[in-house]
Order: C-alpha cells, then sequence, then structure tokens
C-alpha cells in the first residue's frame, strides 16, 4: 500500500466541504416554544374555537391563512374558504364551548406546532354532553402575524352511557369465533359480565350492550361487535365493525354453551 500525504489546502479544503455537508444533513430539532408564542397562540386557537359555536367567519378571516387546510374529526378535509362558508351559529336550543387545553408547543423557526385537547360542553335542549378532541394546529409567521396553515382533530374515545338492554342472556354469547390460523376473539363471561380476548391469557375487554346481539367494545377503539344467529337462533358467527369495515368470525362448533 502506498500512502500519500495531501496538501495543507487540499485538508482543509475537503474538511470545510464535509462539516457543511453534515450541516445540511444534520435535521432541524424542534425546540419547546417560548411562553409568549405558546400564550399567543393558544390565544388564537381559542378564538378560532369560541368562533365555530357563534359562526363568527371574521375571526376565521383574519387567523388563518388564505391556503389553509383543515381536516376535521370526521375526516373532512377542507379549505379555508369551505369552512367559512360553511360556519354557522348553533341553532336554537344548543349551546356549547370549547375549550383549549393541555397544551404542547413547539417551534420550528418561524412555524410553530400546538398539540392540544379541545374539551367540547354541549346542551341540546336541556341534554348535556361533553365530547374530547386531540388537535395539532400548524401557524407560521407571516408578516409580522401568525396564521394559521393546518389543522387536524380526532374524537378522543371516552366511556359512553352505560345502557340497560333488556332481553340480553349472556349465556348465548360465549365461544370461540375464528377468524384465521391462530387468531380467534375469545368471548366469556367473568363476573357477571361479558369480556372477550383476542388471544388466551390477555386481558380481558369488556363488551357492554347496546341492543340484543349488539354490544360495544371496552377498548380505545370502541368497536361494535354484533352477533349473528341462524334460523333456529343459535349464535353461528361474531362481527366486529371496525372503521366502517367488517371482520367476521365463524363460531367454533362445540363451544357454543347450549
Amino acid at each position: 500500500m502506498i500512502w500519500t500525504i495531501p496538501d495543507a489546502g487540499s485538508t482543509m479544503k475537503n474538511c470545510a466541504m464535509l462539516m457543511l455537508a453534515t450541516a445540511f444533513a444534520a435535521p432541524a430539532m424542534a425546540d419547546e416554544a417560548p411562553v409568549s408564542v405558546k400564550t399567543d397562540l393558544v390565544g388564537l386557537t381559542q378564538e378560532l374555537m369560541d368562533a365555530i359555536g357563534d359562526g363568527n367567519k371574521e375571526t376565521w378571516e383574519r387567523i388563518a391563512a388564505d391556503d389553509a387546510l383543515i381536516t376535521d374529526e370526521f375526516g373532512r378535509r377542507q379549505t379555508k374558504r369551505e369552512l367559512i362558508d360553511g360556519l354557522r351559529p348553533l341553532p336554537p336550543g344548543f349551546s356549547g364551548k370549547i375549550e383549549v387545553r393541555d397544551v404542547h408547543a413547539r417551534s420550528y423557526g418561524d412555524t410553530a406546532v400546538l398539540d392540544f385537547e379541545d374539551y367540547e360542553t354541549e346542551n341540546v335542549f336541556g341534554q348535556k354532553f361533553i365530547v374530547r378532541y386531540i388537535s395539532t394546529a400548524t401557524y407560521v409567521r407571516r408578516n409580522d402575524a401568525w396564521k394559521l396553515v393546518a389543522m387536524m382533530d380526532v374524537t378522543l374515545p371516552t366511556p359512553p352511557p352505560q345502557l340497560d338492554v333488556r332481553g340480553v342472556k349472556l349465556v348465548d354469547y360465549p365461544g370461540t369465533y375464528r377468524y384465521g390460523p391462530e387468531r380467534a376473539f375469545i368471548v366469556a363471561i367473568e363476573n357477571g359480565k361479558l369480556v372477550y380476548r383476542s388471544k388466551a391469557g390477555r386481558t380481558p375487554n369488556p363488551l357492554d350492550a347496546i341492543a340484543k346481539d349488539v354490544f360495544m367494545g371496552g377498548d380505545d377503539e370502541k368497536n361494535l361487535l354484533i352477533f349473528r344467529r341462524d334460523e333456529s337462533g343459535k349464535i353461528i358467527e361474531l362481527v366486529e365493525r371496525r372503521k366502517y369495515n367488517d371482520l367476521h368470525m365463524s363460531r367454533e362448533a362445540g363451544t357454543q354453551s347450549h
């Protein structure tokens, strides 16, 4: 092997190029937003939430950028203009408020991202509801003012009210419902309540009745589980309705309780 010694100028040039390439390759890490920035953005976001119930178009005109994109909890993607055109005050008999809570703010130069909870209280002709959302809002500083350029939220699953469903016989449902090799839901009665496991030995998920043969899962997804019967009235299948799709599971022979 022949060793060569590069000249000093070439070495310094190569080092400089390496440092420059490393600087461009290094990802920009977010910093916690300064308190003043966080305070300003929380205030702007709360204004936007207040404007939804009031149908206040001016607030969204002022705070949202013209090229803003908003995706709501139903998956509807809207431009600023589409959202503003659809804003209406709550009708008579309806009232509510959305409170911005538990805010985390990060800044990326002239861009800032808020992660927060929307805590919504509703009153519908005297009936009271609480709905919680997790949202992300992105602001960009333009012409010395913060502008909302993107917002997305999802509904946070929360335990629904219990229903008193008559005529439900829990002994009808226990069994093993299979949908693939070594894949099955195991339904059982434990401590007087119907539960299921996706594998033996796992923590049970409670099933809450919402109608005869229809239950809601007690996990975070809150999927519907529908037991189907044959002409004789025996349970033969379990259908898990998940994210607008149905997973069909056949009840294994010999696992019926009757």
